[in-house]
């Protein structure tokens, strides 16, 4: 059977065809049939996020100009969305699409849905969940950093065992005080007895104080309030770098990695618009647009900025951490023990 188009009528699919071929070219990640299926569910989404809004915020409006489709963000640090995350599902409530934070990972299985986005053949194979309830966005690489005017590159230590030698800047480095992957990894390097005396004699020689907030820690360093950060998320310090702050990393001996990833809920609202909104955010436009900002990319054909980070990391042992709630909670124990006495 034939259908009679008009003139006009071929004319307009011509150009919805040519309006679709051009949004392919333009974002790859962008699924014509899973879009008008999203669309059918409302024409709008939630998203749980950690990452700021100055980020955020202009990240999402490249969704809402390529979709359509309106985006509730909603942002917080990684404990409270996980807190706000665990009881909406224990209340049964539909309150958010997808999640974006660090510590997806470590969130029960049964809150988030095992999905399998195009994009996610592009990112790096340890940015995949085994199980497929997340996927890498970034890469949290973990070095320690320093303020360019008030240490010299040329003093900076050549290992952990090294900073123990520096007793001149002690009261003037920071850790973060939930740094218990890059523990981890200090363990599985050195080994339990090693490492424990590394840290033993570095928190002696160095009286680190213990902060709050890696964003904060880093722009402390960056300002001279510190003037090294025993580790540092690297994309912050870059962060930092970028916005002007006289700060830098540099790599030690093991790196530790993990990633700020992104899941759908098990109970989306808008089941189609979180796949294609997960989609979008490992797609090489999303992840070209947060390298701008200092993030690392899980993908090899995004470069990161500056460039060559991520190779400066391989240079060195680089021990991907990702813990379970149960690990988590053996590690930040030890960690308390180890830098706060108790």
């Amino acid at each position: 059977m034939f259908r009679d188009v008009t003139t006009a009528g071929l004319a307009t699919l011509v150009l919805a065809a040519g309006l679709s071929q051009a949004c392919a070219q333009d974002h790859p990640w962008l699924d014509q049939k899973l879009l008008e299926a999203a669309k059918a569910e409302g024409g709008e989404m939630t998203i749980y996020s950690s990452t700021n809004e100055g980020e955020g915020l202009p990240l999402w409006k490249i969704f809402t100009d390529a979709t359509g489709i309106k985006v509730n963000y909603v942002r917080g640090a990684d404990a409270m969305l996980m807190s706000r995350m665990t009881l909406e599902f224990r209340g049964n409530q539909k309150s958010w699409d997808i999640a974006q934070t660090a510590t997806i990972n470590k969130m029960p299985p049964q809150q988030l849905l095992q999905f399998d986005p195009p994009e996610a053949k592009n990112i790096a194979p340890e940015a995949r969940d085994p199980n497929r309830r997340w996927y890498g966005v970034y890469a949290n690489y973990n070095s320690p950093n320093y303020n360019t005017e008030h240490v010299k590159a040329s003093d900076l230590p050549k290992s952990y065992e090294e900073f123990a030698q520096h007793k001149e800047w002690a009261g003037h480095v920071s850790i973060d005080g939930t740094d218990n992957e890059w523990l981890k990894a200090m363990f599985d390097f050195y080994g339990e007895e090693k490492a424990t005396k590394v840290i033993k004699d570095l928190v002696a020689a160095l009286q680190p104080v213990v902060t709050d907030g890696h964003l904060a820690a880093a722009r402390s360093v960056g300002s001279g309030e510190y003037w090294l950060g025993l580790n540092q998320y690297v994309n912050l310090t870059v962060n930092v770098k970028l916005a002007g702050g006289k700060i830098d990393y540099f790599a030690l001996d093991p790196v530790a990695l993990f990633f700020g990833a992104v899941g759908v809920s098990a109970k989306a609202p808008h089941p189609n618009t979180a796949l294609l909104a997960a989609n979008f955010m490992i797609s090489r436009e999303c992840e070209t647009f947060l390298a701008k900002f200092g993030r690392i990319p899980t993908r090899a054909d995004v470069e990161s900025n500056p460039p060559g980070i991520v190779g400066a990391m391989n240079k060195h042992k680089v021990i991907t951490a990702l813990l379970t709630p149960e690990e988590e909670g053996k590690w930040q124990k030890l960690f308390n023990q180890l830098f706060k006495g108790r």
